[in-house]
């Protein structure tokens, strides 16, 4: 019996073992549902932010945005794992976030949107370009490390400020359009998806595709929202914003459920801590 137990205590010892020397993962899968809910975080972003700084003052919201997205993001590099709720509590906070910190520039100080694309656009890219000469790699597969995930989240913020910027630039300054800008930033969304099946790089693919998923899900969200004047449904921000909360809630509660974003590797390894 004591060898028994012996043998069976040293095999948990054992599976205990590799899973702490294997790091979980703490960002999703790739999937459809992946691409459905950033877009409609990106639309929820823009609307939200737009309502709330029609309803207060812009750099008091963008500082309380901040602090929130702030608070979330410290939770989510505690988190040992990748959690659904957590993870798209974060986006949905780095979506208004990001949003305001773009709008806040071109409102509240005048910056064109030429020179906060070209800013924004500039500050990607540095940062890229130094994820990738620390860490060697923009997989997204790689995020299993503080540093890879600091990298990771910073990289996230920008592109949804970049979008933004892009966004505004297309439908204001040059004058398309909100659904017009759309249509457009939905064409060059599909264009990585094509060109990745005939040996475009697959991490380059991603990150292109995650940009302008910002600008397509907020042109369309801003023509749903904005008036009749401006180009749009009318149909407002707050019930846009709390339509495309509703979608993301239930699409977050799907993936929460049946973990279909998380990687197989990841749920065999919890699944065995969990017997231990």
């Amino acid at each position: 019996m004591t060898t028994e137990l012996t043998g069976r205590s040293a095999a948990g010892s054992t599976r205990r073992g590799l899973a702490s020397a294997t790091t979980l993962s703490k960002v999703p899968e790739v999937t459809l549902i992946f691409w459905v809910t950033k877009i409609l975080t990106t639309g929820m972003g823009e609307t939200t932010s737009d309502f709330l700084n029609q309803k207060w003052d812009p750099k008091i919201m963008v500082s309380l945005s901040g602090l929130v997205l702030a608070g979330v993001i410290w939770v989510q590099f505690r988190a040992p794992r990748y959690s659904a709720w957590l993870y798209w509590a974060a986006v949905v906070m780095v979506s208004v976030f990001g949003t305001m910190c773009a709008d806040v520039l071109h409102v509240g100080f005048g910056i064109p949107y030429t020179v906060s694309t070209a800013f924004f656009a500039v500050a990607l890219a540095a940062i890229f370009v130094l994820w990738y000469r620390v860490e060697g790699t923009l997989s997204i597969h790689s995020i299993t490390t503080p540093r890879r995930e600091l990298f990771y989240w910073l990289t996230v913020v920008t592109t949804f400020a970049l979008g933004t910027a892009v966004g505004d630039l297309t439908a204001t300054t040059l004058k398309l359009g909100y659904f017009s800008s759309g249509v457009m930033f939905a064409v060059l969304f599909a264009v990585p998806a094509v060109a990745y099946k005939f040996g475009l790089n697959g991490i380059f693919a991603f990150w292109f595709a995650y940009v302008v998923t910002r600008p397509f899900g907020a042109s369309f969200a801003d023509w749903m929202g904005v008036s009749v004047k401006r180009g749009g449904l009318a149909w407002g921000t707050g019930p846009v914003s709390l339509v495309l909360l509703a979608v993301i809630v239930v699409l977050v509660a799907v993936l929460a459920v049946t973990k279909m974003d998380v990687a197989k590797a990841d749920v065999a390894q919890m699944d065995a801590a969990t017997q231990d």
